[in-house]
């Protein structure tokens, strides 16, 4: 039977900063146009949190029954090691899943927005068939273009939209610069496992690309955050029309905690050696938010924007 402290890493910890980040820049938005509001803000978080730690769980046991991770390097993963039953780890996925749905339903009941329980399903949906299902997107090297829709653009704008009741221009770029960070996690991750993945038959875009090409994708994606900062920032400029818009410009300091993941990934890091990449990339993406909300909050724009 698992631990406490083999159940806290199954939820896989380092991934979190892909829920908060995104939260932090869509609240940062609603501050910025005078219209933030805390508890929802704080439901938000809530439900993001909770949908990482279930796409996590469902990605343990569905690779875990599958196979896929009984030669994986890295954390442990309760399924494929034998720290948890199958039935016990799914179990707990769902639990997280259904909680997620729970506390964004009552989000929307405060907001009336009824449309918004088709977003939020199709996000537990997304959280499931990611390894899930007889036709899992996650094999099929799709994993990407889910994280940046899912864990960037839409936590982004629905995070400022419950709020604001608008979908501004600057939430959007926002949510592809967050997601294209949040892609960066997944790919060091897939990066660290294409041997793996690869004999397993879980054919991820790393395995598609191969060692080279995902490492040239690594920093394409780190690269094409950090230009969506001044973008941001002049739209704040041209909207105030004063020294106040370049605010969200904080962000890129943020790229001082790219180096050593950047570093390890160009360099050719592997295995166990690219554990270090991994967690630093999620810290980038957790100071990226914290700095990009920031600067939006100071920034200060119409909600039109």
């Amino acid at each position: 039977m698992a631990t406490a402290a083999e159940w806290w890493h199954g939820a896989r910890p380092r991934t979190l900063p892909a829920a908060i980040a995104p939260v932090f820049v869509g609240t940062g938005i609603a501050m910025g146009a005078g219209a933030v509001n805390w508890m929802r803000a704080g439901l938000a978080l809530v439900v993001a949190l909770l949908l990482q730690v279930g796409v996590n769980y469902a990605n343990d046991y569905s690779d875990g029954i599958r196979g896929t991770d009984q030669a994986r390097v890295g954390p442990v993963r309760l399924v494929g090691q034998g720290r948890a039953t199958p039935k016990a780890v799914r179990t707990a996925a769902l639990l997280s899943l259904a909680s997620a749905g729970v506390i964004g339903a009552l989000l929307i009941t405060l907001t009336g927005e009824w449309w918004l329980f088709i977003v939020g399903a199709a996000c537990i949906a997304a959280a499931w068939f990611y390894t899930g299902g007889r036709r899992p997107y996650g094999y099929l090297g799709l994993g990407e273009v889910f994280v940046l829709v899912f864990f960037g653009i839409v936590p982004v704008v629905g995070t400022a939209y419950v709020q604001m009741a608008q979908m501004p221009v600057l939430a959007w770029i926002a949510g592809v610069g967050v997601g294209l960070v949040s892609c960066a996690i997944l790919v060091t991750n897939n990066l660290r496992d294409i041997p793996s993945d690869a004999a397993s038959g879980k054919i991820t875009l790393a395995v598609r690309l191969g060692d080279r090409g995902t490492r040239v994708l690594y920093i394409c994606l780190v690269s094409a955050a950090l230009l969506a900062v001044p973008v941001l920032a002049g739209i704040c400029v041209a909207n105030v029309g004063s020294g106040s818009g370049w605010w969200p410009l904080l962000a890129l300091a943020s790229f001082i905690q790219a180096i050593g993941p950047l570093g390890l990934v160009a360099g050719g890091a592997k295995g166990r050696d690219l554990v270090p990449a991994l967690k630093g990339t999620g810290t980038l993406l957790l100071v990226y938010g914290a700095l990009l909300g920031l600067g939006l909050a100071l920034g200060g724009v119409s909600p039109s924007w």
